[in-house]
Order: C-alpha cells, then sequence, then structure tokens
C-alpha cells in the first residue's frame, strides 16, 4: 500500500479497520493474519507506512469512510523497530546505546 512494491505475504504486516484502546475507529495491525473483515498490506516499516498514511491509501482500500485513528500500528512498527535494533555492532566490536 505504501511503497507498492511486491512481497510474499508472509513479509508484509496486514492491517484491519477496527477500534483502539479506548473504542475509537482505527486502523489495527493483524500480525497472525486472523482478524475478520477486509485487510490491507503493508510491509513492517516506518518508511512504507507513512507512505501509505500520507497517500491515504489504507481507508481507500479497507473502504472505511470513517475517520481511523494509524497511532496503533505507528506505536506497532516502533515496538517492532526498537526490538529489531541492534545491540551489538560486530564491524566495530562497540555496543549502540
Amino acid at each position: 500500500m505504501g511503497c507498492r512494491a511486491k512481497a510474499a505475504a508472509s513479509e508484509l504486516l496486514r492491517v484491519v479497520a477496527g477500534s483502539d484502546a479506548e473504542g475509537r475507529p482505527a486502523l489495527v495491525p493483524d500480525p497472525d493474519r486472523r482478524a475478520p473483515g477486509r485487510g490491507a498490506h503493508v510491509h513492517p516499516t516506518p518508511e512504507c507506512w507513512q507512505l501509505a498514511v500520507r497517500r491515504r491509501a489504507l481507508p481507500r482500500a479497507l473502504r472505511s469512510s470513517e475517520g481511523l485513528s494509524a497511532a496503533p500500528v505507528a506505536d506497532h512498527l516502533a515496538e517492532i523497530h526498537q526490538s529489531d535494533s541492534p545491540q551489538h555492532r560486530p564491524e566495530t566490536g562497540a555496543r549502540s546505546s
């Protein structure tokens, strides 16, 4: 949706229309690909996600006319990329902070 590059479904993050913690309509990550309803797929990178949000591609793909908050997916991506950040850089032998 964001960068329009093709990839296997297993490499993409499925996003569905749902609700956030307060019950407001929101885009919700579906990493297990089991949530009911129509889904859209994006690369699980902040860059691809930002492109999809900027292009307003997700509400169109999900056929949703109501305003959907993108915060739950942005939080999910931030959490993924924090856990993937390297703690040790073998090329220098230094540890990152």
